[in-house]
């Protein structure tokens, strides 16, 4: 190499080093000009943060967390054809769909004005940069505001909370990365309300006790959901399985895990990103664990068994999730016209006029699935079969034997909700709106909700509609306890265990077979006549000698 290319290199080499050191320094916001005025609404505050970042808002646009869809040519029945899947499209069965509810459900979007089917994904200033980056914990959007907070402080009805104007000034100055309680508004939200949607993912997690979860807790790894969810040019890694659809980006355990943690050191050395940065100090500390005849056995089982199974061992553990949801039931009201609500002995709904019957669950065991990382799913307009009910929404693959499968955990939401008979398809019916909309929760007209609905969602509607049976399934991955806490081996190795209903290959302990049951009794009775007979014999031969 030349002299001059050396000195380039090292130049080059100097500058990545500083640009790095510089990037990882805190910066005091509060020292831009460009952030030290009043600002008037919130899309102003973020055409100022992009004449810094000025490449931002190109990435965030590439996001799902923008987007709300994944581009797929994988959907099972579809593959080839590239489709547009996430939460945009897909049909649930808490909320039902996005399509003319906008308003409501947007509040949870990364952006600003997301109210109908018009909104313009190519504004960069409609971007909502302090939803993620507040580190105030001031800033919240307005429920029914489209993704905007509170241009003036306003009491939300339904809640009788009351939400403050932001100081865009006062949090611009004090942007950082996001936390816990960024993160957790949307996530521990996500159906409308805490713990509703999830059921592994509340509002717990924002201080946990160790024996909530051990990645989170202050007493335990004292992880924050980034420390897992890097991002790489805003785009966070992980996927949600139940709006997407192939087993890539995902975050595994053995991520920071190795894939034989009973037997080896506990975390793996090499993983050239940010969680193994934060956390090498405290890896290289590790020792390696005692390696017994239990722990090669538990290696043994990480084969076919996701690390969640045995250490997720309940969820929902603080805070009540729905695990069923019946629309069909919606409709009742108090005397003074009010939609009627029953709580139960906690105080916790269980039946509101707007949205029909609840069934709750508190610690609850999870249910077991052959599980390969890959989901099919109905989405807006899709051909529904309704002779095979309940409705699978979502149709998780994987099969004992099968490549990648595992056994799972899962959170599964079960309920009743719209479908139209002739087309055959689930109903998308608009919920939310003004009275005189056709909205159900104004008007409480299930027709011309189905009606208005249907037609913001471009899918065909026959004007009938009936109630059909749904299942969702929710894989667990949060709410992971430690060892001294994880499931044991009769929890599962039994005849009425937590794997009772699985269908495996061979679950010893559960699984049994008459002829081996004929043929190990046979066995067993077999060694203690011959037991008997040869003590007899010894008996006998040794009584002959004395005699003798």
């Amino acid at each position: 190499m030349s002299r001059k290319a050396c000195f380039f290199a090292s130049v080059l080499i100097f500058l990545t080093g500083a640009f790095t050191m510089l990037s990882a320094a805190s910066v005091d916001h509060s020292k831009f000009a460009e952030l030290n005025r009043n600002f008037s609404k919130p899309e102003e505050l973020t055409s100022a943060c992009l004449k810094c970042h000025n490449n931002a808002g190109t990435d965030i646009m590439k996001t799902n967390h923008w987007l709300w869809t994944r581009k797929t040519d994988k959907m099972p029945g579809k593959e080839g054809q590239m489709l547009e899947v996430g939460k945009k499209n897909i049909i649930n069965n808490f909320c039902i769909a996005v399509a003319s509810n906008e308003p409501r459900c947007t509040s949870c979007h990364i952006g600003y004005g997301w109210k109908d089917g018009n909104f313009d994904f190519t504004n960069q200033n409609k971007i909502d940069c302090i939803v993620c980056h507040d580190t105030t914990g001031t800033y919240e959007k307005f429920p029914t505001g489209a993704g905007y907070p509170a241009d003036k402080d306003t009491v939300f009805p339904e809640n009788q909370k009351l939400y403050k104007k932001p100081d865009y000034k006062f949090i611009a100055h004090n942007v950082g990365r996001p936390n816990r309680q960024t993160c957790g508004s949307c996530h521990f939200y996500g159906g409308g309300g805490n713990a509703v949607k999830h059921g592994a993912l509340d509002k717990s997690l924002l201080d946990p006790a160790k024996e909530i979860d051990i990645h989170m807790s202050k007493d335990g790894g004292g992880m924050t959901c980034v420390d897992c969810h890097v991002a790489d040019r805003h785009d966070i890694k992980g996927q949600l399985f139940s709006v997407s659809v192939e087993n890539k980006d995902r975050l595994s355990c053995e991520r920071c895990h190795t894939r034989n943690p009973h037997t080896q050191t506990l975390f793996v050395e090499n993983q050239p990103d940010r969680t193994y940065d934060i956390f090498k100090n405290r890896l290289y500390m590790r020792e390696k664990p005692e390696e017994n005849f239990t722990s090669r056995v538990l290696d043994k089982h990480t084969e076919r068994i996701a690390c969640q199974s045995c250490h997720i061992k309940f969820y929902s553990t603080k805070h009540k999730t729905k695990v069923w949801w019946d629309w069909s039931k919606a409709g009742q009201k108090t005397p003074v016209g009010k939609p009627k609500v029953v709580k139960d002995q906690d105080g916790d709904p269980i039946y509101d006029g707007k949205k029909g019957e609840f069934r709750l669950a508190k610690n609850a065991v999870p249910e077991y699935y052959w599980f390969n990382g890959t989901v099919d799913h109905i989405l807006v307009g899709d051909k529904i079969d309704p002779d095979k009910r309940p409705v699978q929404i979502n149709r998780i693959a994987g099969e004992c034997g099968g490549s990648d499968s595992k056994i799972w955990p899962f959170k599964v939401i079960r309920g009743k909700q719209m479908f139209d008979p002739e087309n055959k398809t689930l109903v998308v019916p608009k919920l939310f709106g003004p009275k005189g909309s056709g909205a159900y929760w104004s008007d409480w007209d299930w027709t011309k909700s189905a009606e208005i609905g249907m037609k913001a969602a471009g899918v065909p509607y026959s004007g009938k509609f009936d109630w059909i049976e749904t299942e969702m399934h929710w894989p667990l991955t949060h709410l992971v306890v430690s060892k001294e806490n994880a499931l044991s081996c009769n929890d599962c190795h039994s005849r009425n265990g937590r794997l009772a209903g699985l269908p495996a290959c061979w679950i010893p302990g559960r699984d049994r077979s008459l002829v081996f049951d004929i043929f190990g009794i046979l066995l067993i009775a077999g060694s203690f006549a011959g037991v008997t007979v040869h003590g007899a014999l010894r008996y006998q031969a040794a009584k002959k000698r004395k005699e003798d």
